[in-house]
């Protein structure tokens, strides 16, 4: 049997645990900034794929319907406030309907009206610039001549 004096203690001592959260602290203070810019980022390429998505569902929906569809900000001109599509079919019910985006600043038309033929009501093609809080990279969602929606990673 071994005896209580022959034990080795087996662990780490409190300085060695101190030293170790302070090294993991210092890291994450490094870190930080880069994760809040990378973050911001993200959810602007987000917001620009999620637009991307509801004029192409717009552009879809008329060519589908032979009917006049229609994109337009929740708020006048606030594209960061949500937008939705409406039912041309005027039952007062909306096609999709997306949620305010915090952060954000989006800069685009008063609305986009797509016509039977997939293409824009519009005679100046329609372009949302888009830019997020802590970050200074834009992103721009364009409208081409057929009515394509278009992403880029500038300013429009």
């Amino acid at each position: 049997m071994v005896s209580a004096a022959g034990r080795r203690a087996r662990g780490f001592t409190t300085p060695e645990l101190l030293t170790v959260v302070a090294i993991v602290a210092i890291l994450a203070s490094v870190a930080a900034p880069a994760f809040s810019s990378m973050i911001a980022a993200t959810r602007s390429r987000s917001v620009s794929s999620e637009l991307y998505a509801a004029l192409a569902r717009a552009r879809s929906e008329a060519i589908k319907r032979n009917a006049e569809v229609t994109l337009a900000p929740v708020a006048a001109r606030q594209w960061q406030h949500g937008w939705s599509i409406a039912d041309p079919a005027g039952t007062g019910r909306k096609l999709d309907d997306h949620p305010a985006v915090p952060g954000a600043t989006v800069a685009g038309p008063a609305s986009v009206v797509y016509l039977p033929n997939g293409r824009v009501k519009d005679a100046s093609l329609p372009a949302f610039d888009i830019a997020m809080s802590g970050n200074d990279t834009r992103r721009c969602v364009k409208i081409d001549l057929s009515g394509r929606p278009n992403q880029s990673t500038s300013a429009c």
